[in-house]
């Protein structure tokens, strides 16, 4: 009898004040009726990577394989996750236009984390409700100030 994978539910954000300036992340996770809050910051960075840390950062927090949904506001993730990425597998990590990837070294961490689990990614619209969204959205300005 093969042991049934968690389910977790995550909401990732990240938050940039000037960008490039001080960053921050923030994750929700949710597996039945546990939840956990994860944040970080930097002091110097971008939006985009404060996007791609929150998402590393939350698959980084499982213990074991699972099935995960991953709720992000950042369509850079997105597409980078959903359309890009092999491309540039192929391409060694180069663009279409044989520029290097930016933000390599948290996507190629985010595709080592995704490869242990299974994977369903659900775009949503930032600052608009959704209460995930939300939480992850103040717990990444909470990663911010967690800098300042």
């Amino acid at each position: 009898m093969t042991q049934m994978q968690p389910v977790v539910e995550m909401w990732t954000d990240g938050a940039c004040k000037g960008n490039p300036g001080l960053g921050g992340w923030g994750a929700l996770l949710k597996a039945g009726e546990h939840s956990k809050e994860l944040f970080g910051g930097e002091k110097l960075t971008t939006n985009n990577r404060m996007e791609l840390t929150a998402v590393v950062e939350a698959l980084r927090a499982l213990k074991q394989p699972s099935e995960v949904t991953i709720h992000v506001d950042s369509s850079y993730v997105m597409n980078g996750m959903k359309t890009w990425i092999v491309g540039w597998k192929r391409n060694g990590w180069k663009t279409a236009s044989k520029q290097p990837v930016k933000n390599v070294d948290l996507w190629q961490a985010l595709d080592a984390e995704v490869a242990k689990h299974t994977v369903r990614w659900v775009w949503v619209k930032g600052h608009a409700g959704d209460p995930g969204n939300e939480a992850a959205d103040a717990l990444a300005n909470k990663g911010v100030d967690s800098v300042r």
